[in-house]
């Protein structure tokens, strides 16, 4: 498949989606005693949202607490 000609639609997209303004939407959705919002428009709020702000996940490395070792192994071959 051949690649896009036209890349800078992706930002010209993402520059279109007002994400203040929809986050602003949901707080007062969600601070208010009566919602106002629809699941549906909820939903599709989330869905631009996530098109223009990353994602930020929590990692959580477990493991021992003994410190990494790494052993290098060299084998020569008298061929």
């Amino acid at each position: 498949m051949a690649g896009r000609n036209n890349t800078s639609h992706n930002q010209a997209a993402r520059d279109k989606i007002r994400t203040s303004q929809l986050i602003n939407r949901l707080q007062d959705n969600a601070l208010t005693d009566e919602p106002f919002l629809t699941k549906e428009q909820v939903r599709c709020a989330e869905i631009l949202i996530r098109k223009t702000v990353a994602d930020l996940k929590q990692i959580e490395v477990t493991g021992n607490s003994e410190p990494l070792k790494i052993e290098v192994v060299k084998f020569y071959s008298n061929g």
